[in-house]
């Protein structure tokens, strides 16, 4: 049995955690903060409740086989999971509205020909069967095996097929996934639609691999699933799952060092008295086996800048160049109407202006946005009244800075403009709002300048791909979304599968199976 500490208690985190003490191993988690979760927060006051993190779970069936692997009582026993549908409504920056059901291609192909025309279902059919030849290629070494040492061969080979072209009479690869959307779509509202998926991760369609064609793939082949109490229930039932495997949380204890010996962790150094074992004035040591930490830079960091890397594997990159999210929690009088979208993405009317906004750092004038609005009684005070979210993807607080006096509220103004696009009357509704930036994302996860990783693709010489779990200090290990398989709540949790396994199993570990 080792003694295995990990840093931060995120969802890959307590994922790594659960599996490794169901092996035997005696675990510890330290975590900055006084909450478990990471990004999964939730925000309450008044009687509202809102999902500050992600508001819907894709691919649930990794965290079914977590709760599998790690007890009796699977994920349905747990938390109340239910399937949302329509997945998501649609406003187009000329106005048509679109609902795509949940998980079915024939009604999403329906959908599709009665709101945009003849043809556009097809279309839409069509590249989804291309993009699930990328997931089929992609979905293990992207996904459910370490990264490979000869990763570079993910770098090379763009996953996603060649299509024939009738006038040049050959076969043309895309190369990105804006090639995708001109190349194959050829129409403004379904290359929106394409794109959506790539701008909520904060990823510009222009520079992005076609590999990105599996993102919506994935909500399109297993669903968009939502959690009955927000997706923080999901943090919560991750969380006691732990405590039923004996793992020791400590929460306010800051991580300021990883200790070596030999050429080998030997454990952390915590500020403050918050840990058996000696240290200097002001450090205390917990000592450990083995060590699992979020986020390759901070990690190395901790190391005293130790290279956690060879020369030759994927660097981690700046956390802070990643995009961040703003947040705008609306507490609203009067009830939700019988039949709402679950959620809606109201798509900017100047998509040009939005990307070119990204490439400068700056907020975009007119951004894409996304509301959640749940019918869930936990998240309301009663029946006359309704929580709603709204979601946009902005520059991190490292490339622009949120806390200028103005700038968070001047940006969820034209959040709650595009938005009433929707809602009608929204405006009227408002009682109060509170209002979350990048500074608020880091200052929960760590992450430099409240940066979110997206999911780690194939193609474009590896740069968007993650460093790899294992690092060359024997005994230190890395999860979380800034490590292999990348961002999301399903690849936080198959990160942590990953790392349990490289740990159990030692280098051999080739995945799930």
């Amino acid at each position: 049995m080792a003694r295995i500490a990990v840093i931060g208690a995120g969802m890959g985190a307590m994922a790594a955690a659960a599996r490794l003490a169901v092996a035997g191993h005696r675990v510890a988690v330290y975590e900055r903060t006084e909450t478990y979760g990471g990004a999964v927060r939730r925000f309450e006051h008044d009687g509202f409740g809102f999902d500050t993190g992600p508001g819907l779970l894709p691919l649930p069936a990794v965290y079914r086989d977590l709760f599998i692997k790690t007890g009796k009582e699977p994920l349905e026993a747990c938390v109340d999971l239910v399937q949302v549908d329509p997945s998501a409504r649609h406003v187009f920056a000329d106005g048509t509205e679109l609902s795509l059901p949940n998980a079915s291609r024939a009604g999403v192909v329906a959908a599709l020909d009665e709101a945009l025309g003849a043809g556009t279902g097809d279309r839409w059919g069509d590249f989804l069967v291309r993009a699930r030849e990328a997931w089929d290629r992609t979905r293990r070494p992207l996904l459910e095996e370490p990264l490979w040492p000869n990763w570079e061969v993910l770098a090379e080979r763009e996953p996603y097929p060649a299509v024939p072209h009738k006038r040049l009479l050959r076969t043309r690869r895309a190369g990105t996934l804006a090639e995708v959307g001109a190349w194959e779509l050829r129409d403004p509202r379904l290359i929106a639609l394409l794109e959506s998926h790539a701008l909520a991760y904060g990823l510009d369609p222009r520079v992005t691999p076609a590999s990105a064609a599996v993102l919506p793939y994935l909500e399109h082949a297993f669903g968009t699933w939502y959690v009955r109490g927000g997706i923080r229930e999901l943090a919560r039932a991750v969380y006691e799952r732990c405590l039923a495997r004996k793992v020791e949380f400590n929460f306010g204890t800051e991580v300021v060092g990883v200790l070596e010996k030999d050429g080998r962790v030997a454990g952390l150094e915590l500020a403050g008295d918050t840990a058996r074992g000696h240290g200097s004035a002001g450090v205390s040591v917990a000592e450990a086996d083995m060590v699992v930490g979020t986020g390759p830079r901070r990690l190395s960091d901790l190391a005293r800048g130790r290279e956690l890397y060879e020369a030759q594997e994927v660097e981690p990159r700046p956390e802070g160049m990643s995009c961040g999210r703003v947040v705008v929690c609306l507490a609203l009088r009067g009830a939700r109407e019988a039949g709402a979208a679950h959620r809606t993405v109201v798509h900017t009317p100047d998509r040009q202006a939005e990307l070119d906004a990204f490439g400068l750092g700056e907020p975009p004038a007119h951004p894409t946005v996304r509301i959640d609005r749940p019918d869930d009684p936990a998240l309301r005070p009663d029946d006359a009244h309704e929580s709603v979210v709204l979601t946009a993807t902005v520059p991190s607080q490292t490339l622009y800075d949120w806390t200028v006096a103005g700038a968070a509220d001047a940006f969820a103004d034209s959040m709650v403009t595009a938005a009433g696009r929707a809602l009608p009357g929204l405006r009227e509704r408002l009682l109060w709002r509170e209002v979350r930036t990048p500074v608020h994302t880091g200052q929960e996860t760590g992450a430099e300048g409240g940066g979110v990783p997206a999911p780690a693709l194939a193609a474009a010489e590896g740069n968007f791909l993650r460093p790899s779990n294992r690092t060359r200090v024997s005994g230190l290990f890395t999860v979380g979304g800034w490590s292999h398989p990348g961002g999301g709540l399903p690849h936080a949790g198959m990160s942590g599968a990953l790392v349990a396994g490289l740990i159990v199993e030692g280098p051999e570990f080739r995945g799930s199976q």
